[in-house]
């Protein structure tokens, strides 16, 4: 019994975003999916990009029972959080096995339970998710999944031309629905005794990602009026937007802080170097014709990259993220944010990940 977990997990390894194999992993899917149950998974493909279905005919070819019970098998792991689902363009549905970092280990937290079995996950994950898996599953490509995108208030746009993908307004406008849930990483923190007094139900979620949330109810519907008000009160909060490093098809907006998040809270204690586990389109400048020498923006910033230096501050360009959300406590307008990069995400998400999945498989090549 214990050999199918095992398997499982190494199954799970060669998604386009794994899991990093570690003997927590194995307990996990021990606590959440029975020995069929992980059969069933077996029989999901994982050479596929994030939310990529397989059809139950897919599926039914790789394992040897009823359609029926296979459909009620994948519909319940479904429900449970456990797998992707959705109706395809024939109206049937399909799965998926949720990836790392793309509703692995999200779903156990997006409602915000307090549970002991909540408890018991949260324990598990943060023995699972440490560094070294962290720099496994985002570290070792040129492309990056994630993005940090600026706050609208410390972008000039007479000074430079901003795209539409780097407005948080433009990707909200761009959506058909949008759900909230619960932010994962604080969740987490709160059930092991710690977190901080951020808000809680900030983390958005966009089309079929959204669809999902709010079917399975582990998330609610949103209006665009209430996801700006959403967006401007993290800000004010001093809360990070991180998205898909994609131009279009972007799946979701985190609200991160240096507290708890995965991200900004990994770079904020040095532990990964930025430019390895994101990308970062923007760095922080000041107009010193305008600063006060407040020190407001050293209190702000989430990754601690500014310090003052005299009577004004001085940023870590190695270490600023380019979030802008500085500028929001800025009352004199010295923050701006210039381009580190003329570089452009790729165009969307499925050429995102595609794109990331060719890098992966190459460097497996390299190594033999």
């Amino acid at each position: 019994m214990e050999e199918i977990y095992k398997t499982l997990a190494k199954h799970l390894s060669s998604l386009r975003m794994g899991y990093p194999e570690k003997e927590e992993l194995i307990e996990i899917l021990r606590e959440n999916f029975s020995p069929l149950e992980a059969k069933v998974a077996l029989a999901i493909p994982t050479r596929v990009i994030p939310f990529e279905l397989a059809s139950v005919e897919t599926i039914k070819a790789q394992i040897d029972i009823s359609r029926e019970e296979l459909e009620k098998i994948l519909s319940n792991l479904a429900k449970r959080g456990l797998l992707f689902s959705k109706r395809m363009a024939d109206g049937k549905m399909g799965y998926s096995l949720q990836q790392f970092g793309y509703g692995f280990p999200q779903t156990f937290f997006w409602k915000g339970p307090e549970t002991p079995n909540a408890k018991k996950m949260a324990e598990l994950i943060a023995k699972y998710s440490k560094r070294d898996q962290l720099y496994e599953a985002y570290g070792k490509t040129e492309t990056k999944n994630f993005r940090y995108l600026p706050v609208s208030k410390s972008i000039d746009p007479e000074e430079h031309a901003v795209f539409p993908f780097e407005m948080m307004e433009e990707v909200i406008k761009r959506a058909d629905l949008i759900a909230v849930a619960h932010c994962p990483c604080r969740i987490t923190s709160r059930l092991l005794g710690k977190g901080c007094t951020h808000p809680l139900e900030n983390c958005i979620k966009y089309d079929e990602l959204a669809e999902y949330l709010i079917e399975k109810d582990i998330g609610r519907k949103i209006s665009k009026e209430e996801t700006l008000n959403i967006i401007r009160k993290s800000e004010e909060a001093g809360l990070v937007h991180l998205v898909d490093n994609a131009r279009e098809g972007i799946k979701h907006t985190c609200n991160c802080c240096g507290c708890c998040c995965w991200s900004v809270g990994t770079i904020r204690r040095r532990r990964i170097p930025r430019d390895i586990l994101m990308a970062t389109y923007f760095l922080r400048e000041t107009d010193l014709e305008r600063c006060t020498g407040c020190g407001k923006c050293v209190e702000i910033c989430p990754v601690q990259a500014i310090r003052m230096e005299g009577d004004y501050p001085l940023v870590d360009k190695d270490w600023c993220i380019g979030c802008g959300v500085c500028a929001v406590v800025c009352a004199f307008s010295a923050v701006k944010l210039v381009r580190k990069t003329n570089a452009l995400p790729p165009k969307d998400f499925r050429e995102l990940h595609q794109q990331i999945l060719k890098e992966r498989l190459n460097k497996r090549q390299i190594l033999g």
